[in-house]
């Protein structure tokens, strides 16, 4: 049953799902009644759904992660997938075959979500043992044995950021680890506190944001992003 969040001047409808088992939300600008516990939606600005990145979707993905410039060595959400020596001789122009590879083979490497049916976001999402890095990380520990999956990038197109698409993009992402069967999912943000953070290091998230949608500091890693330490984040999907 979907309900109405007040999110400042924003009122959020959350805690829908459609027929596919992505998620379904939409924004609204409204007020709030002094008289009643009621809020008087006045128009509704955007509806927002998120979908798996499965392979007849990565026209979607790579209008949110293809450079400018396509010659530029972007990372196409690999530097976590796969060996460094791969990805340093993977040549621009493959690596977005290379990312769908993964959807391909089985698991959608992901979450994509559309506003007014346009994509606009990306949420890497997947078991953290598909992440090469992760596994042989010496700055982001392995908590447990589990079978924890991992969030380790956020990517929102520059039209629409600052719209709250990242709590609807972190919301699908965890109804579609769940539907997946994942036990607990992993994130490894930086704590900010009121300071801005640059779009060059967003892609981490923030603790704030994470503590919105339910998880919880778990360790202080020795892994950095733009200069500032990161926390390794969990929430439990346990039914």
């Amino acid at each position: 049953m979907s309900r109405i969040v007040r999110e400042g001047m924003w009122l959020r409808v959350v805690g829908a799902r459609s027929r596919d088992g992505s998620t379904v939300g939409a924004a609204a600008v409204g007020h709030w009644r002094r008289d009643a516990p009621r809020c008087i939606i006045e128009r509704m600005i955007a509806a927002v759904e998120v979908h798996p990145a499965t392979p007849d979707r990565f026209g979607d993905v790579a209008a949110i992660l293809a450079p400018s410039d396509p010659a530029a060595p972007a990372c196409w959400c690999l530097s976590y997938r796969v060996p460094n020596a791969e990805l340093r001789d993977l040549p621009s122009a493959e690596r977005p075959a290379r990312l769908r590879r993964f959807a391909e083979e089985g698991t959608p490497p992901g979450v994509v979500g559309y506003v007014d049916g346009e994509p606009a976001g990306w949420c890497s999402v997947s078991p953290r043992s598909s992440h090469h890095r992760l596994t042989h990380s010496r700055t982001i520990p392995a908590v447990d044995d589990t079978g924890a999956w991992s969030i380790v990038c956020i990517v929102i197109r520059p039209a629409f950021r600052r719209q709250g698409l990242a709590t609807h993009l972190l919301e699908g992402a965890i109804v579609f680890a769940q539907d997946r069967g994942a036990p607990v999912l992993e994130a490894y943000p930086i704590a900010t506190g009121a300071d801005r953070v640059s779009s060059a290091f967003a892609y981490v998230g923030t603790t704030r944001l994470f503590e919105s949608v339910g998880f919880e500091r778990v360790v202080l890693t020795s892994s950095k992003s733009g200069g500032r330490p990161r926390w390794l984040m969990r929430r439990s999907l346990a039914a």
